[in-house]
C-alpha cells in the first residue's frame, strides 16, 4: 500500500483508529472523532454575515464523558508524523488537556505535559486508558478515594438535553477539582451570555451525585435571577427545590432559591435565614456576586458569614475590584475565566458595531444667562453644564428629542422591530425618553401602544411586560427605556440595539450593560448588535480592563442620517408632540434631587470623525486607510507577495475571508475610499496598501469582455461568460465564484446549472473557465 496516496481520512481509518482501539480505548464511550468545539467567529461585512472556521479536533479521548484527557491531530502521509503537534497543543490548551498527539500513520509523536517531554511511540504502543488516567491524576494532584470519586462524577444528561460547551466543561471541572482539594471559597468568571446558570446546575448535579453536597442555597438579588434558573436550567431539580418567599422557611427541601432581601432585613425578625442551622447548607451559590457579596458590610455577607461552614461559589461576568470592594479577597482568584473577547472569537457571543453621536451641548456645554429661570420659574444656578449634569440636575427637552430622533432614524434604516434597550440617567429621564420615542414613532404606537415602554423598578405595568420583552417570539415591547433595572442578569437574546444615554463610569456596570446584547439568537437570525452612544461611555473600550473589540465605531455629524443599510420607506404621522410635564423636583429611591428644566433651546448633532478599534480593542488613532496599509504590509512584505498569493488561490474570496478574520475592515474602507463600493477587494487593497491606481469592477469586466481569448468558446458559452462578467461588475467576486449564480435570472433561462456546465464540458470545464476569467480579470 502506498501511504502517500492516502487521504487524511484514510490514514485515520486504516492506521490511527485501529492503534487507539488496540490499546484498550472503547470506541463508543472514550473516542470521539472530528469534534467541533467552537462555533466559528461571526464576521459581519456590510449586509453579509458569515461564520469563520470553527476549531475541530481530529480525536478527543475520554476516560469517561466528564473527563477528557487527550487530543490527537492526524495528517496525511505526505506530512511528517509531528506536523500536527503544534495544532494539537493549541487544542489541548483550549480544552485544558495534559496530553497531545500527532500522527501521519507511521507512528505517534506524544507531548506529555505531566513530564514536560516529547517522544515518538510506535502505533503498537499507544498509551492505554489506565496509563493516561494515572498520569492525569498526577498532573491534577488528585489522590485516590473521595477526590477521585468526586472528579469522576457524571454530568446530567438525557435525550434533548444540551451538552456543555468546552469552556463550560472547563469551568465545571475546575470547580469540582477545587472542591475535591478542600477549597471552600470559589469564583468563576464567565462573560454574560455564556451560560453561567447552566454551568452552575451541572456543578451542583455532579457534587450531589458524588455525595459531596446535599442541600444547596442559590442566592441572587432579583426575583428574575432566581425564577429564571429555577424554571429552566434547574428544572431536573423541580421535585426537591423551592423558592424562599414571604419570609417562610421550609426545611423539607434540598435546593433553595432566594433573593437576599427575602432572607434578611434591618430588623432581626426579618433575618429568616437564621431559621436554618448554620450547617444546614452544604453549598451556597451566589449569582452575580459582583453586586454585593464582596462588600464587608452588605446583607449578602451577613448570609454568607452565617453559613460559613458551607462551600461558597461566586458567579459573575464582572468581578468587582476597587479600593473599597473586592470579590477576590472573599472568593479568591477565579478558578476559571471565560472572557467576552474569547466568546466572540469562538463564535458563541455576538460581535457589535458602535455608533458615537456627539451633541453640541454635550461637547461645548450649556451655560444659562444671568438670572435665567427654567420653565417652572426656578432660577438656574450659573454653571457650565455638560453631559455629566444633563438629565440629572439640568434637563434640556430638545436634547431628549434629538436623541429619540436619532434612535428612530437608525431603526428606520435597519429594522424598526429590533428589540432595543435605552439606558437613561434615572427613572424620570427614562419616562421622558419614553415619551420622546412615542412622539417619533406615532405610526407604530397607533398599531400597539406597547411598541415603546418604560421598564423601571417603580413601574408595575412596565415590569409586567419584562417576560414579553425577553421573549424573542413576542413583538412587543420593542423599545424599552430603563435606568438600572435591565443592566444585569436579564436575558434578552434578540436585543439588537443598546442605547447609552447615561454616564457610565464603572467598568463593571459597562460590561454588564454591553452584555445585554451579546447573546446570539440563531432562530431569529440575530448574530450581532449595535451600541449607540450619546455620552462617550464607549471610551471604556480603550480601558485595559475591557475585552472584546467592536466591529466599528462611527461618529455622526449634524444633518447626517444614520445608515448602516439601505433605508426602508416609512411614514411618520404629523401632529403635535406630547409635552412632558414633570415636577421641578422628583423623588427616586427616597432621595430628592433638584432638577432644572431649560426652556426651548436649540440642540444639534455635531462631529464627523470615524473611529475603529484594532484587534486588541484599542481605538485606532490613525485613519482607516493608514491602519489597513499597515495591516496588509504586515501580512505581505511587498506588492509582488500580495499579487502572488492572490493569483495562487483559485477561490479569491477565501483570501478575503482570511484577511477579514485578521481584522481587515473591508466594508467601512469602501465607504471612505472614493468609488470604493465599485471596486473589487483586489483593487481596494492595491490602492490603499500599495498606492496603485484602481480600476472599478465594471472597467475590469469590460476589458475581459473584449478579449479575443474567449472566441475559442461557442456562442452560447460566450453568452454565459458575458452574463457572469455583468454579474461580477454589479455584485463582485461572490457571484463569479459561486455556482449558485447559475440558478438566477438571466442564466436560468439558458438552462439548469448542470446543463450550463455541460456547455463547457462539465463541472471541471466550467471551473477551468472561471479560473481563466479570473486570470484575465487580474492580469
Amino acid at each position: 500500500m502506498d501511504k502517500k496516496s492516502l487521504t487524511e481520512t484514510d490514514i485515520r481509518t486504516k492506521f490511527i483508529t485501529p492503534a487507539i482501539l488496540k490499546s484498550g480505548w472503547d470506541k463508543e464511550d472514550q473516542i470521539r472523532e472530528e469534534v467541533y468545539y467552537t462555533a466559528g467567529k461571526v464576521i459581519v461585512s456590510g449586509k453579509t454575515i458569515k461564520r469563520g472556521i470553527p476549531k475541530k479536533a481530529d480525536y478527543i479521548l475520554y476516560i469517561k464523558p466528564s473527563i477528557p484527557v487527550a487530543v490527537i491531530e492526524a495528517k496525511d502521509n505526505k506530512h511528517v508524523p509531528g506536523a500536527g503537534l503544534q495544532q494539537a497543543l493549541d487544542y489541548a490548551e483550549d480544552l485544558q488537556l495534559p496530553f497531545a498527539f500527532s500522527s501521519n500513520g507511521d507512528y505517534f509523536v506524544f507531548h506529555n505535559k505531566v513530564t514536560g517531554e516529547e517522544k515518538e511511540i510506535s502505533l503498537g504502543n499507544f498509551p492505554s486508558p489506565s496509563e493516561l488516567w494515572d498520569q492525569y491524576k498526577k498532573f491534577k494532584g488528585i489522590s485516590k478515594g473521595e477526590e477521585e470519586k468526586l472528579i469522576s462524577s457524571d454530568y446530567y444528561f438525557e435525550p434533548g438535553w444540551k451538552e456543555p460547551r468546552y469552556y463550560q466543561k472547563n469551568a465545571i471541572n475546575n470547580v469540582i477539582e477545587a472542591v475535591a482539594k478542600g477549597k471552600k471559597r470559589i469564583m468563576v468568571v464567565m462573560a454574560t451570555g455564556t451560560g453561567k446558570t447552566y454551568t452552575a446546575f451541572q456543578i451542583i448535579w455532579r457534587l450531589r451525585q458524588a455525595g459531596k453536597v446535599k442541600r444547596v442555597l442559590y442566592l441572587s438579588d432579583r426575583n428574575i435571577l432566581v425564577d429564571d434558573p429555577k424554571n429552566k436550567d434547574f428544572k431536573p431539580f423541580s421535585k426537591v427545590s423551592t423558592k424562599v418567599s414571604k419570609r417562610k422557611s421550609d426545611p423539607s427541601f434540598e435546593i433553595y432559591f432566594a433573593i437576599y432581601q427575602g432572607l434578611s432585613g434591618e430588623e432581626e425578625r426579618k433575618n429568616i435565614y437564621k431559621n436554618f442551622s448554620r450547617e444546614f447548607f452544604d453549598l451556597v451559590v451566589v449569582d452575580e456576586c459582583h453586586r454585593g457579596s464582596a462588600r464587608d458590610d452588605s446583607a449578602w455577607r451577613d448570609v454568607l458569614d452565617y453559613f460559613n461552614s458551607s462551600i461558597q461559589l461566586g458567579l459573575t461576568a464582572t468581578p468587582k475590584e476597587t479600593k473599597d470592594v473586592s470579590n477576590m479577597e472573599y472568593f479568591g482568584e477565579p478558578v476559571y475565566t471565560y472572557s467576552l473577547r474569547q466568546g466572540i472569537e469562538d463564535g458563541f457571543l455576538a460581535p457589535y458595531t458602535v455608533i458615537k453621536v456627539a451633541i453640541d451641548k454635550d461637547v461645548h456645554g450649556y451655560r444659562p444667562k444671568k438670572g435665567e429661570v427654567d420653565k417652572y420659574g426656578n432660577e438656574i444656578p450659573d454653571y457650565v453644564y455638560t453631559n455629566r449634569e444633563f438629565d440629572r440636575t439640568l434637563v434640556i427637552d430638545e436634547r431628549t428629542r434629538v436623541v429619540a430622533e436619532k434612535i428612530t432614524e437608525f431603526l428606520k434604516s435597519t429594522d424598526r422591530m429590533s428589540k432595543t434597550i435605552v439606558f437613561c440617567v434615572d427613572i424620570e429621564h427614562a419616562e421622558r425618553m419614553r415619551q420622546a420615542l412615542v412622539n417619533e414613532n406615532k405610526d407604530l404606537i397607533k398599531e400597539n401602544s406597547k411598541y415603546v415602554m418604560r421598564i423601571t423598578g417603580d413601574d408595575k405595568r412596565g415590569k409586567a411586560q419584562l417576560d414579553n420583552f425577553m421573549d424573542s417570539s413576542k413583538k412587543y415591547p420593542t423599545i424599552v427605556t430603563t435606568s438600572k433595572l435591565l443592566n444585569t442578569g436579564v436575558d434578552v437574546k434578540n436585543c439588537r440595539l443598546i442605547v447609552l444615554d447615561s454616564n457610565i463610569n464603572s467598568m463593571t456596570e459597562f460590561k454588564q450593560i454591553i452584555g445585554r446584547g451579546t447573546r446570539i439568537d440563531e432562530d431569529y437570525k440575530k448574530y450581532y448588535f449595535t451600541i449607540m452612544d450619546f455620552r462617550n461611555s464607549t471610551n471604556l473600550f480603550a480601558d485595559k480592563d475591557f475585552d472584546g473589540e467592536p466591529i466599528q465605531i462611527k461618529v455622526f455629524k449634524q444633518d447626517t442620517e444614520i445608515k448602516l443599510e439601505d433605508p426602508k420607506e416609512s411614514k411618520i404621522l404629523e401632529g403635535e408632540r406630547i409635552l412632558v410635564q414633570p415636577n421641578a423636583a422628583y423623588e427616586e429611591k427616597g432621595n430628592k434631587i433638584k432638577k432644572y428644566y431649560v426652556k426651548e433651546v436649540e440642540v444639534k448633532v455635531i462631529n464627523d470623525q470615524i473611529y475603529h478599534l484594532d484587534a486588541s480593542g484599542k481605538l485606532i488613532t490613525e485613519s482607516l486607510q493608514d491602519y489597513t496599509k499597515q495591516a496588509i504590509n504586515k501580512e505581505f512584505r511587498s506588492l509582488k507577495d500580495f499579487i502572488q498569493k492572490w493569483n495562487i488561490i483559485d477561490q479569491k474570496r477565501v483570501l478575503i475571508e482570511e484577511l477579514e478574520q485578521q481584522g481587515l475592515l473591508l466594508e467601512p474602507l469602501r465607504e471612505q475610499v472614493p468609488k470604493g463600493k465599485e471596486m473589487d477587494p483586489f483593487d481596494l487593497i492595491l490602492h490603499v496598501a500599495y498606492g496603485q491606481k484602481p480600476l472599478t469592477r465594471r472597467e475590469r469586466a469590460k476589458k475581459v469582455a473584449k478579449d479575443s481569448y474567449f472566441n475559442k468558446y461557442g456562442e452560447k458559452a460566450r453568452q454565459v461568460i458575458e452574463i457572469l462578467l455583468e454579474k461580477y461588475a454589479d455584485e463582485g467576486l461572490e457571484d463569479l465564484e459561486n455556482p449558485e449564480v447559475l440558478k438566477v435570472n438571466p442564466l436560468n433561462k439558458i438552462g439548469r446549472p448542470l446543463e450550463i456546465m455541460k456547455i463547457f464540458g462539465g463541472a471541471k470545464g466550467y471551473k477551468e473557465m472561471i479560473k481563466e476569467v479570473q486570470g484575465k480579470l487580474y492580469k
